[in-house]
């Protein structure tokens, strides 16, 4: 109510309205903040306003996500474990001076069916397809854990799926396409291409086929309403890991990490900790072999406000705007842009971003193995990797967790031929 001077009759200033919680993003036009929005042909408009009204439709609707739960645990494996790294906490401590370093624990995305937190988003977008009365989905995978959970998810409601996969991704990651195409799902090959033209070949597919199929991206991007889509469906991870660390600490968590890449990891990890300001949030980005043009994939960390492949975000681009190409030991991380909540949640301070460089990964992928026996996949050795220069940096007493997006299977031929070079 507004206060009045009895004196004066002067109307005292009113305070103004405390900004809404980040969670609350994003808003009716699909904007978090300035980042996201629809920019998409106008033959796709149809086809999102048509997925935006079936989403609303089930956000109403307990029994889609009972059966999504249901689904989740009966066939994903949810929830999975979140480990204590006794071993990996000791190293870190050994880095700093006595009495320094978190204490590390893993959230196992790792355990998941198919190998990997990717199948949360896939079942969820499968199961909103067959609500929609698809018969097909569309996907593209970089490091092939999308297109295996796609795979595996479309496999298990009986539609049929295609993943698109850039040759050179589809070379590193031989183990992964062998799965996807085992698992019944046909994998089309992108000649001298990498994960942004498997996604620009997925949209183009949707756009010739919408009227059956479903494009389901493997990460928070695209146009609206998938940023805000994929994001609710990968937030189990963080939910879980906010349950698990309430109950083995009794306390929220001091700080939490994540690779970045796209985003899933980031974005599954950290919105149920995003309203919370004592959890401190770090993303790292893929810092590759180097800083310049073409060394790296670090969007986030590097890159400028854009548009790419239907939102806008951070991209690596050129002074004409260009995207420009990239490089990382991970193939999932191996894109010119990012979601729009990172960017968002970038440019409200609400996380750090830092990167690992493929040297670093490599480095973090060899140790995990060798202290916990545990096989990160590439992408998530980022994160292991600044976790450890993390934790070093608080307090005995502090508690670090780590999103384990993946399992490091696929990259194992891959990493020993790197770590040997």
């Amino acid at each position: 109510m507004t206060q009045v001077n009895p004196d004066t009759g002067a109307r005292a200033p009113e305070k103004p309205l405390p900004p809404p919680p980040l969670s609350h993003a994003p808003d009716e036009h699909g904007r978090f903040g300035p980042y996201g929005g629809r920019y998409a042909p106008e033959a796709l408009a149809g086809a999102l306003e048509s997925l935006e009204r079936a989403y609303a439709e089930v956000c109403r609707d307990e029994r889609f996500w009972e059966e999504l739960r249901a689904v989740l645990a009966s066939v994903a494996g949810r929830p999975t474990a979140l480990t204590r790294a006794d071993r990996l906490t000791k190293f870190a401590r050994s880095r700093v001076h006595q009495g320094r370093g978190a204490t590390i624990w893993l959230k196992r995305e790792d355990l998941c069916h198919t190998g990997s937190e990717a199948i949360n988003g896939a079942m969820g977008q499968a199961l909103l397809a067959r609500r929609m009365g698809k018969s097909r989905v569309i996907a593209e995978t970089g490091s092939g854990q999308h297109g295996v959970a796609a795979a595996s998810a479309a496999a298990h409601f009986g539609l049929a799926c295609e993943v698109y996969m850039g040759e050179a991704d589809a070379e590193r990651q031989a183990l992964n396409a062998r799965r996807i195409e085992l698992i019944g799902a046909r994998v089309s090959v992108v000649p001298s291409g990498g994960l942004k033209d498997a996604m620009t070949e997925a949209m183009r597919d949707w756009l010739a086929s919408s009227e059956s199929s479903f494009l389901m991206p493997g990460a928070p991007v695209g146009p609206h309403p998938y940023p805000m889509i994929v994001r609710d469906f990968q937030s189990i991870v963080g939910r879980e890991a906010k349950g698990q660390a309430l109950r083995a600490l009794e306390r929220m968590p001091d700080a939490v990490v994540a690779c970045a890449g796209r985003g899933m990891s980031a974005a599954g990890m950290f919105f149920a900790f995003v309203d919370e300001p004592k959890v401190k949030l770090h993303v790292v980005d893929a810092g590759g072999r180097g800083s310049g043009p073409g060394e790296h994939a670090a969007a986030l960390l590097r890159g400028e406000p854009g548009v790419l492949h239907g939102s806008y975000s951070f991209a690596l681009q050129d002074e004409a705007g260009q995207t420009l190409a990239t490089t990382s030991c991970a193939a999932g991380l191996d894109y010119p842009g990012t979601g729009p909540e990172l960017a968002f949640w970038k440019e409200r301070g609400r996380i750090q971003v830092t990167a690992a460089s493929d040297r670093q990964a490599l480095d973090a992928f060899a140790l995990l193995a060798k202290v916990e026996g545990i096989l990160p996949s590439m992408e998530a050795a980022h994160a292991v990797a600044e976790a450890i220069r993390i934790a070093g940096e608080m307090g005995a007493e502090e508690h670090l967790l780590v999103c384990l997006g993946g399992g490091g299977d696929k990259d194992v031929s891959e990493a020993a031929r790197l770590i040997g070079s």
